[in-house]
């Protein structure tokens, strides 16, 4: 019991080794646990999870379906979370407690307002930006975006962000090409980029 509480608030610290130690003897329970956390708001790294679920999926430790499930339920459990409090609390109680959720009101202001200015690209995108994917479900919740469309859009942001860091930790991590880890590597960074460089141009033509 001692080992398992060790292993999950090192995976909360955002370890990697208490993190893919943790994948390795919990499996998908931790998995899940893990990704509902991130989907919340706390600091546990999905370009850590992901990837290491990925490595032991191509070790044969998962299935990498099932493990893709896993994580998106997980993903969608910890956005319904935050949905829920934006929508049923009012901001003022919500922005009072955001240190519960290790988010900072400034950046939980500019969000807000990206949401307002782009709705329902808002939400995609936003799931497929590190670090704040789970930020715009509190925004999405106080705007009392339609539950459905707000499920819909988070989803499929999460599917495609999840899909390439399982299938980057699968073809690339687990192997010990040099070559292969290089190229995969900045195949990952420019994706990386082109959403990142999407996402700004939407908000600025939108500010105009």
């Amino acid at each position: 019991m001692i080992d398992i509480v060790s292993d999950i608030l090192g995976a909360i610290g955002g370890s990697a080794s208490f993190i893919t130690s943790f994948i390795q003897a919990q499996g998908y329970a931790a998995l899940i646990f893990l990704m509902t956390l991130e989907g919340i708001g706390f600091p546990v790294p999905s370009e850590i999870v992901i990837p290491a679920a990925g490595f032991f999926a191509a070790k044969g430790v998962l299935d990498i379906w099932l493990a893709f499930l896993v994580i998106l339920v997980g993903n969608t459990i910890g956005m319904v979370i935050d949905y829920a409090i934006g929508y049923y609390l009012e901001k003022g109680v919500v922005y009072k407690h955001l240190k519960l959720f290790h988010v900072k009101q400034e950046s939980l202001d500019a969000f807000d307002g990206w949401f307002k200015r782009n709705g329902s690209f808002a939400v995609f995108v936003s799931r497929m930006l590190p670090e704040v994917r789970a930020l715009m479900s509190f925004p999405a919740g106080f705007a009392k975006m339609d539950l459905k469309k707000f499920l819909f859009w988070s989803v499929l942001g999460s599917a495609i962000w999840d899909g390439l860091l399982l299938l980057f930790g699968y073809y690339v991590i687990s192997t010990s090409n040099f070559i292969l880890l290089s190229v995969g590597i900045a195949a990952f960074m420019i994706i990386l980029y082109l959403i990142m460089r999407m996402a700004m141009k939407r908000i600025k033509g939108k500010g105009k």
